[in-house]
């Protein structure tokens, strides 16, 4: 029996692990995808296409997978109803319930919007382009930790508004009208600063750009600090950039990371499935 082995990707997040089989993971997989994840916060493992089926329980590992396209407003969407989502560009998908990659990419954290976002997060590559599709990562962790004290300052114990208006390409979600201003949209209200409740470290919270208030300042005001931290949050110094193949896995613990894909505009067909584990409220 192959040893599973962790391979750090010598940057401030993410590793990959070899020596494992996805569609029969068993305790020794299971405790090395766990080590690795606590370890690098997001853990690649390349080479096997897998089905849906083994894609979900391999989900399992880390908690309960849970449905796709649930909101503050409607609670679960009527477009998408399966612990699975399709992310492509195709136009000719059966269920083409996923972002079609339109808009430059940005960076995010998923589901910030919800009142309980997933806390881990599993991406499946069945196609991607031959060259130039990626996905990066930032340790939000180290984003927190380095950030300068007056900032600290001030977003010490502060919330803010997550809006879900807006699909992650910027497209305005179904049921909702679009805002004109932030301190009016609909979402969840998270602290800026999130203790992880497993590693119990402090991490920046931040969830996407667009629409966000911190709650109770001058929109001039939020709109400034926000800025500031972005800047901050996506900092080269945080991120680990990776390559997509077809057949890679990716798991990435939402809780502490943000991430930016890059697959639009590659010139290819490009097909992923995303599984999501129900998270926490977080504190």
């Amino acid at each position: 029996m192959q040893i599973p082995q962790i391979v750090p990707s010598g940057h401030a997040c993410g590793a990959e692990v070899v020596g494992v089989d996805l569609s029969a993971p068993g305790p020794l997989t299971t405790e090395a995808l766990r080590q690795a994840l606590r370890e690098h916060l997001a853990v690649v493992v390349r080479g096997r296409l897998l089905s849906d089926e083994y894609l979900l329980a391999l989900g399992g590992i880390f908690g309960t997978p849970e449905m796709q396209g649930v909101s503050v407003l409607n609670q679960q969407s009527d477009d998408v109803r399966q612990e699975h989502l399709v992310v492509s560009n195709r136009m000719t998908l059966e269920r083409p319930t996923g972002t079609r990659g339109r808009g430059d990419p940005l960076w995010q954290t998923e589901l910030s919007y919800r009142m309980r976002p997933c806390s881990i997060a599993l991406l499946h590559a069945l196609e991607v382009p031959a060259a130039g599709g990626d996905i990066a990562f930032a340790n939000q962790y180290l984003a927190y930790e380095r950030l300068p004290e007056d900032l600290k300052a001030r977003i010490d114990g502060r919330m803010l508004l997550h809006d879900e208006s807006l699909l992650d390409d910027g497209r305005l979600r179904k049921g909702h009208d679009e805002v004109t201003d932030p301190r009016e949209s609909t979402g969840a209200q998270h602290r800026i600063v999130r203790t992880h409740p497993e590693s119990r470290r402090k991490a920046l919270y931040l969830g996407r750009r667009r629409n966000a208030w911190i709650i109770g300042l001058p929109l001039e005001e939020s709109e400034r600090l926000l800025d500031a931290l972005w800047e901050h949050a996506s900092r080269s110094e945080w991120v680990w950039t990776h390559q997509w193949q077809a057949g890679d896995t990716l798991i990435w613990d939402n809780r502490c990371l943000i991430h930016r894909q890059a697959l639009a505009g590659a010139g290819e067909d490009w097909l992923i499935h995303r599984v999501q584990i129900r998270g926490e409220v977080p504190r």
